[in-house]
């Protein structure tokens, strides 16, 4: 589970797809299995044994859905072709990017946008090594070592971490912001 997944582009996807079946299917089951463990804990305790099952059935329904709405949230709150133009437009600001082109380091910034998208229930520093491991396989043409490219990859993690939390309640990346 802790493995990261890898995708087959390792740049920004450029499509225009507005479905995110990856993320309504995530939220879809953690809702699930949290709708079905409160629904079938209300009903059991309101009703009694008898329908603790039959609780736990309508709370996973309603549960689904309720999750399915949370993934498609998350997903749609990244717009990896605004994040794209934001990059382009900033890179040469940021201090690691100092004589290095914006296409050197496109590849970092895209996979910390992936990576976020597809862990933003943990902490950077919680994946950085498994980031780094992962980042030969990545980084498509980019000549960094993940030395200089996880500076550019925590930054546009961490950007979309806080555009996240602006888009969804409460505290999503648990930093207290």
């Amino acid at each position: 589970m802790d493995e990261l997944k890898r995708t087959t582009t390792p740049e920004f996807d450029k499509t225009a797809d507005t479905g995110h079946p990856v993320a309504t299917g995530v939220g879809a089951v953690v809702g699930s299995a949290a709708g079905g463990i409160a629904g079938g804990a209300a009903a059991g305790a309101v009703v009694g044994g008898m329908t603790g099952p039959v609780g736990a059935v309508l709370g996973a329904v309603v549960g689904a859905a309720a999750g399915a709405l949370a993934g498609r949230s998350l997903s749609q709150a990244v717009d990896p072709s605004a994040e794209d133009a934001y990059w382009r437009d900033n890179h040469a600001r940021r201090p690691y990017a100092a004589g290095t082109s914006y296409d050197e380091f496109r590849p970092a910034y895209g996979y910390g946008v992936d990576a976020y998208t597809r862990y933003p229930e943990r902490k950077f520093d919680d994946i950085e090594s498994e980031l780094g491991s992962e980042w030969n396989s990545r980084r498509g043409t980019s000549r960094l070592e993940w030395d200089r490219a996880k500076h550019a990859t925590r930054d546009a993690w961490n950007r979309v971490s806080d555009s996240v939390e602006r888009a969804v309640p409460g505290d999503s990346d648990r930093d207290s912001k």
